[in-house]
């Protein structure tokens, strides 16, 4: 069993055959996912996607591109929305640097108020990160004094120092296709020095699809990709891969029910 931490299944990308998409995952293993929000827009389609589907879980909240549009968003909002028990954690939300498609001084306030509403219901705070570590090692420090929350830095590309102030809060790291591109030895080291029961996997997808896939659409039936890398970086078999990958999940993610 593996389960993708993080799947963008709504929009037009997957609006045609997605229910095969599902079924292909299920061939390879990939038996449970966390279907992402970007923005609050989205609520409704994902809500309906996830729907009483087994074994998949949603997130809310508003990545830091659309953080432009939800300028007065507040911790309030997102608590009421997490109500929902299919609703796992908060976000996607942070910081990106590097695009900058909403400006710097509106994505803090933004990915604040998610951290404020990680802390009040308890669920993990996922986290984007671009171009971005020490500002979002200083807000996550400053914020974890006021109190304790769980931050899960997605799809991670950061350096070590960054990954060391989350693991130090109790936090956690997911690896992405990326690990597998062969101009990430940089990415790969964080990923050797990450403990194996801190790491999730994910696909992102439709983005970032792993070799042998790279440039096509993406899909959780990839993430087997992802685990064979990992498995080789770590120096340990597939199989405990599965294993401690699919435990981190469930032991970040309390509120999602593992299936028996």
């Amino acid at each position: 069993m593996l389960v993708d931490s993080h799947v963008n299944l709504h929009g037009e990308r997957y609006a045609d055959d997605l229910d095969d998409v599902l079924s292909r995952a299920e061939s390879a293993g990939v038996t449970a996912m966390l279907a992402i929000s970007d923005e609050l827009a989205s609520t409704d389609e994902i809500r309906a996607i996830v729907g009483d589907r087994p074994n998949i879980w949603r997130s809310v909240g508003v990545h830091p591109h659309h953080a432009k549009d939800y300028a007065d968003l507040s911790a309030e909002t997102l608590i009421k929305l997490a109500e929902d028990p299919k609703v796992v954690g908060i976000g996607e939300c942070g910081l990106d640097f590097h695009y900058e498609y909403s400006e710097r001084e509106l994505q803090e306030p933004v990915f604040r108020a998610h951290i404020a509403a990680a802390r009040e219901t308890g669920l993990p705070l996922i986290i984007h990160s671009r171009n971005a570590d020490d500002v979002m090692a200083s807000i996550l420090q400053e914020e974890y004094a006021k109190g304790p929350f769980v931050p899960l830095l997605h799809c991670y590309t950061g350096g070590p120092e960054l990954a060391t102030v989350a693991l130090n809060m109790g936090g956690y790291v997911a690896f992405s296709g990326i690990i597998t591109f062969k101009k990430a030895d940089d990415v790969r080291a964080v990923a050797a020095m990450v403990p194996i029961d801190r790491i999730l996997v994910e696909t992102d997808c439709p983005f970032l699809a792993p070799i042998p896939h790279r440039g096509r659409r993406n899909e959780p039936a990839y993430l087997p990709h992802v685990a064979d890398c990992l498995a080789e970086i770590k120096g340990v078999s597939r199989d405990e891969i599965d294993r401690t990958t699919t435990d981190a999940f469930f032991n970040l993610f309390t509120r999602a029910e593992r299936p028996t």
